[in-house]
């Protein structure tokens, strides 16, 4: 039998938040927009996370336009963020900070936490 996954309480999410400066809280999800170099850069980063997430049973939604990719990560089984999705966006960093011509900055995202 699969391992129950917990959602994250508010505070613990904000807590592990601090920890990826790129990423934000939107709704029941995190997010992150990456800016690369070009298209080709961006779907090699798409494929690295698409093998990732498919080994690992969680996948994204991914949003690409052309060389910007957005990765919204939530657990489903847990009805909203778990540790699942920060474990998720630690290795989608590491991927994109090992691509050549690491990700440039993209307009940082306001906070759209569900109130």
């Amino acid at each position: 039998m699969p391992e129950k996954i917990e959602k994250m309480q508010p505070p613990a999410v904000q807590e592990a938040l601090k920890g990826l400066p790129e990423w934000s809280e939107v709704g029941e999800a995190i997010q992150r927009t990456y800016q690369f170099k070009d298209f080709v850069t961006a779907m090699e980063f798409v494929n690295k996370v698409a093998q990732h997430a498919e080994g690992m049973q969680h996948h994204p939604d991914i949003m690409i336009r052309y060389s910007r990719v957005t990765l919204t990560l939530s657990t489903h089984d847990a009805g909203g963020i778990s540790t699942k999705d920060f474990a998720s966006a630690t290795v989608a960093d590491q991927f994109a900070s090992a691509l050549p011509g690491a990700p440039l900055a993209a307009p940082a995202k306001p906070s759209r936490k569900k109130k």
